[in-house]
């Protein structure tokens, strides 16, 4: 009565009682057609997985109804007062759980990649959901998936959501893919208080006197009047260490008062989690009680905001409260960076992110625990699930289990960022890589036609041509594979496979990945099959975890900042060198002036490509790469270079 098909094996003469059948549901007889030894009903079975094939993601994350999140969180080892139910079907977690379990040993790391993807997507989302499942309940070992929160951008567009599809998903898929919890829209809240917070000093600071200003930032209070901690930290950052606001000079309380920012240096926007292309560019200030402070500013996406990578790189409420105190907005008249705690409004944000800073668990369609935390974007950000919820996964996990998490797009981009700005944030160490590579992304980089999102796919990607994969395989996916060795971590390579693949196609492509250097190439069938279809890549990753793994770090942070972009360049990339335009030049010196020097890079690059230029397939090389300018975000600890014109890319994908 649950099933939505009903085969028949011995054709049509069996006897089926209509109370065994559920309305709707397609019946399918299968009569014998070969003359082999081979069981005659089974390549009728391809008729049912047709019939499947016409259930959307949608359907299926309906028709299972989730185990209570009380009940999942007792079987994970959670106890009642580290959880914080939303409804039935998902809870933050406490991060007093960290302490209560802080001499458990980590469990094993696995990280997700892939290789430079088609426009349409290759599936690392369910391959993560697939082997976490398989690892589960297949063969029984304590597993977590840990993945990003979607933005509504693309969940409105073309691209969707991130639940993962078929029977390889988070449920329920609508609550995943929409407000959750409601992170994102703290997010948005803290980032345009900020955002009005700087417009309103501009305005003070414009309109009224040292005095005036400085009665309003220090109030008396029942005749007293005191500095917060906030004020104390910026009148020492200010070489003032009076602690008496009566104790102050004229010069002094100027200084104080004045952040005289520049408003053609201000680099804060606003945000809001919408492709609303309309707001990249707008003009404020024009009502008349603004008094004449007009000026153009924008709007960011939501998770593109500073605060969705200090989010998911913070390893503590005091670190995040931290991280967003250092957020620099802009820049003083005397060229001087203008910080978050400036304004005074760091404790403030702490406040509106003190409930996201706590990651949420679900489940997918097979009971495993899924930790949803963070969602930065890998072409602009870091592009990876929070360190927090890998913590606490690990913790839950123990020695022997596994937590697979999931980085943005290629392996150039989201997996050099895992590596060289996430775990150097958490000091976590992976033990190994799943590329998630499919037939029609290495068709592609064999010299295939291109695609998009929407059109039919090209003949080449639906019949079965060997040449093109080879091609594929031996540019970008060897690349791919050389660039996890770079940090020392073996690699498992997951041939996502879809329904127009052939089984010399999928053959090709484990032999030539293993050729490559991969410790194993696995097809995967979680799509259509669930855990039950990654069960062979769940043994892969067992076995390559547990081999010694030497990771080492791309770079040195205190390298210059032009050595680290030009390291990146040459042996991620495939560049031959860098070239920096005088912008970029510029704001490299003006960040080491500021002590910024040491900080990690994070290429803000198109994902279509090893390299800059989108139509440049497979594993380009000969090419100087372009840094057109040089950007900081000091609370999140990275400094990120713009590659050629990646905001054109950025925008098509619907991700600014």
């Amino acid at each position: 009565m649950q099933a939505d098909a009903m085969v028949l094996l011995d054709g049509v003469n069996v006897d089926v009682p209509p109370s065994w059948i559920r309305p709707g549901a397609a019946i399918i007889c299968c009569e014998p057609t070969l003359e082999t030894g081979i069981p005659e009903y089974i390549p009728n079975l391809l008729s049912v997985a047709y019939f499947l094939c016409f259930i959307s993601d949608i359907e299926i994350s309906r028709a299972q109804t989730p185990k209570p999140v009380t009940q999942l969180a007792e079987e994970i080892g959670l106890l009642p007062e580290e959880l914080e139910a939303y409804g039935r079907n998902k809870a933050k977690v406490r991060l007093s759980l960290l302490d209560r379990l802080h001499s458990q040993p980590d469990g094993k790391y696995v990280l997700v990649a892939g290789i430079t993807p088609t426009p349409l997507g290759e599936g690392k989302s369910t391959v993560t959901i697939g082997l976490v499942q398989a690892m589960s309940a297949h063969l029984k070992h304590n597993s977590f998936a840990c993945l990003r929160q979607p933005s509504q951008g693309p969940t409105f567009g073309v691209k969707g959501g991130a639940a993962g599809g078929g029977y390889a998903q988070v449920i329920p898929m609508e609550e995943f893919n929409l407000h959750l919890t409601g992170d994102i829209h703290a997010i948005t809240a803290a980032n345009n208080l900020v955002a009005a917070a700087i417009d309103a000093r501009m305005l003070h600071e414009a309109t009224q006197s040292d005095k005036a200003l400085f009665n309003r930032l220090v109030p008396s209070v029942n005749g007293v009047r005191s500095f917060s901690p906030i004020q104390i930290s910026r009148l020492r950052r200010l070489g003032i260490f009076k602690t008496d606001p009566a104790a102050l000079s004229m010069q002094e309380i100027s200084t104080f008062v004045r952040l005289d920012l520049d408003p053609s240096k201000i680099t804060w926007q606003r945000v809001v989690d919408t492709n609303d292309r309309f707001l990249r560019k707008i003009t404020v200030g024009q009502a008349s009680t603004e008094k004449g402070q007009i000026r153009e500013t924008g709007f960011d996406i939501a998770v593109a905001s500073e605060i969705m990578a200090i989010l998911a790189l913070a390893d503590s409420l005091e670190d995040m409260k931290n991280r967003l105190a250092r957020m620099v907005v802009g820049t003083s008249r005397s060229g001087q960076p203008v910080t978050a705690e400036d304004l005074g409004v760091s404790g403030a944000l702490a406040v509106l992110m003190k409930d996201a800073i706590k990651p949420t668990l679900m489940q997918t369609l097979e009971g495993s625990p899924v930790f949803v935390h963070a969602g930065p974007f890998a072409n602009i950000a870091h592009g990876n699930s929070s360190v927090l919820a890998d913590k606490l996964a690990l913790k839950l996990v123990g020695r022997d289990g596994f937590v697979v998490t999931e980085a943005g797009f290629g392996a150039d981009i989201g997996m050099e960022k895992f590596f060289n700005i996430k775990c150097r944030a958490s000091g976590l160490r992976p033990n190994v890589v799943v590329l998630v590579a499919t037939v029609r992304a290495l068709k592609m980089h064999g010299g295939g036609p291109n695609v998009s999102a929407g059109a039919p796919l090209p003949r080449e990607y639906i019949d079965e041509n060997l040449s093109l994969v080879a091609g594929g395989c031996r540019s970008n996916l060897k690349k791919q594979i050389q660039i996890a060795h770079l940090f020392g971590v073996p690699v498992v390579v997951a041939l996502n496979v879809f329904k127009t693949d052939t089984q010399a196609e999928i053959d090709l492509v484990c032999q030539i990945a293993k050729e490559c250097g991969a410790s194993d190439a696995v097809p995967c069938h979680h799509w259509a099959q669930g855990g039950r279809g990654s069960v062979e890549l769940a043994k892969a990753v067992d076995e390559a975890a547990n081999r010694p793994s030497n990771f080492q770090f791309l770079y040195n942070t205190e390298m210059p900042i032009v050595e680290k972009i030009r390291t990146i360049a040459r042996k991620v990339y495939g560049a031959d060198d860098v070239e920096l335009s005088p912008e970029a030049k510029s704001k490299i010196d003006y960040y080491n002036q500021q002590g910024y020097g040491s900080l990690p890079i994070c290429m803000a690059k198109t994902h279509l490509s090893l390299s800059h230029m989108p139509e440049k397939k497979g594993a380009p090389t000969g090419f100087v790469l372009p840094i057109r300018d040089v950007r900081a975000s000091v609370g999140a600890g990275f400094i990120y270079p713009l590659v050629g014109t990646v905001c054109r890319f950025i925008r098509q994908t619907g991700e600014t």
